[in-house]
């Protein structure tokens, strides 16, 4: 069937006075219902939703904001990273799915590791009148977040922990998680070891050297600083680190990445050489067909749903009202087991 409108032709959009009409209500019925408000007469409820569903009716957000009695706005910011990286897609999906049962919006953004970036970013979202904001932050100092708390405004840190900022932080065990896949590598026999990590400015980047470093000595394996390579947080700066440690006069026999991209860039550093099969490599954080590659690549997993989970929990419990200490939780990591870890030293 076709519709006799034009192209340029648009209907307009149902009102609040639309739906009360429908549904036979007044306009501060229809009102109390979209706020969810909870004195309201199980009838018309559902007489106004049933109206409201029919007319396609969808609320103002602005005007909701005016109208509501607690001065929330319905809305939370969330900053990530890098909203493409799998890990930050993945929290802010786990946060979209607590914030629709409490029937708020999330706003995203990518602060992609500028301190400057995440602070106009920041006050952006300010200027929305946010309830609140889960961030990932890219370092500096927080204090210029200090007003907001002050005036309400609850903060839920992720991955890396504030700076001058007491606020609630969420974060996958990174130390012992990358502990464990040192260990699990020297159970192999590998004694040369090589570390390549995310920016040495961020803690987590540090947690996983320090993890890597703990096994190191407690298998009476001295720490080679030369083997150790930090400040990679792209493919390509990866792959050419990675291939400086394998021409090395005594190259690694094994490799611990600290960040998915570098797993990548060293994964085809290894393939280029043709050494896949050689030097064996476990990465921090799972990555898109890592189990395909051949040999398919053991990783640290994190959990970064339950991050998100744990840190939309901890947001929406302040902005309810709850008022204790800043806490802090730790989401433990998984070893997978798949083929690339577990290749013994030539010799």
């Amino acid at each position: 069937m076709q519709s006799d409108m034009s192209p340029r032709e648009t209907l307009p959009r149902a009102t609040m006075n639309d739906v009360a009409a429908l549904a036979k209500v007044s306009l501060k019925t229809v009102s109390r219902v979209i706020n969810n408000e909870p004195s309201v007469n199980e009838e018309l409820v559902a007489r106004v939703r049933d109206a409201a569903a029919h007319l396609r009716y969808q609320p103002n957000q602005g005007a909701r904001t005016l109208r509501r009695s607690d001065g929330k706005s319905g809305t939370i910011a969330v900053l990530l990273a890098d909203l493409a990286n799998p890990f930050s897609s993945s929290i802010l999906r786990a946060i979209e799915e607590v914030a629709l049962t409490r029937n708020v919006s999330v706003l995203g953004g990518s602060v992609t590791e500028d301190p400057v970036r995440e602070r106009e970013l920041c006050t952006a979202m300010m200027s929305h009148r946010v309830d609140g904001v889960i961030m990932e932050p890219s370092g500096g100092d927080h204090d210029y977040l200090r007003d907001e708390q002050r005036a309400g405004v609850p903060f839920v840190f992720v991955d890396r922990p504030a700076n001058e900022l007491k606020a609630d932080f969420v974060a996958s065990d990174s130390r012992t998680g990358s502990y464990e896949a040192v260990k699990h590598l020297i159970s192999f026999g590998h004694k040369r070891i090589a570390y390549m990590g995310d920016l040495w400015v961020i803690s987590t980047a540090q947690d996983r050297r320090n993890g890597y470093r703990d096994a190191l000595t407690e298998a009476g394996i001295p720490v080679e600083e030369s083997l150790e390579v930090g400040d990679l947080n792209d493919v390509e700066k990866s792959y050419q680190a990675a291939l400086k440690l394998l021409d090395l006069d005594q190259p690694p026999t094994a490799i611990f990445t600290g960040q998915n991209l570098v797993t990548i860039g060293v994964v085809k550093a290894l393939k280029e050489r043709g050494l896949q099969n050689t030097v064996a490599l476990v990465g921090y954080d799972e990555f898109l067909l890592a189990d395909l590659l051949e040999p398919p690549i053991t990783v640290v997993a994190q959990n970064p749903r339950e991050i998100g989970r744990v840190a939309a929990t901890k947001l929406f419990e302040r902005i309810d009202g709850i008022d204790s200490p800043a806490s802090t939780e730790y989401i433990t990591t998984t070893l997978i087991v798949r083929g690339s870890g577990e290749l013994r030293p030539r010799g």
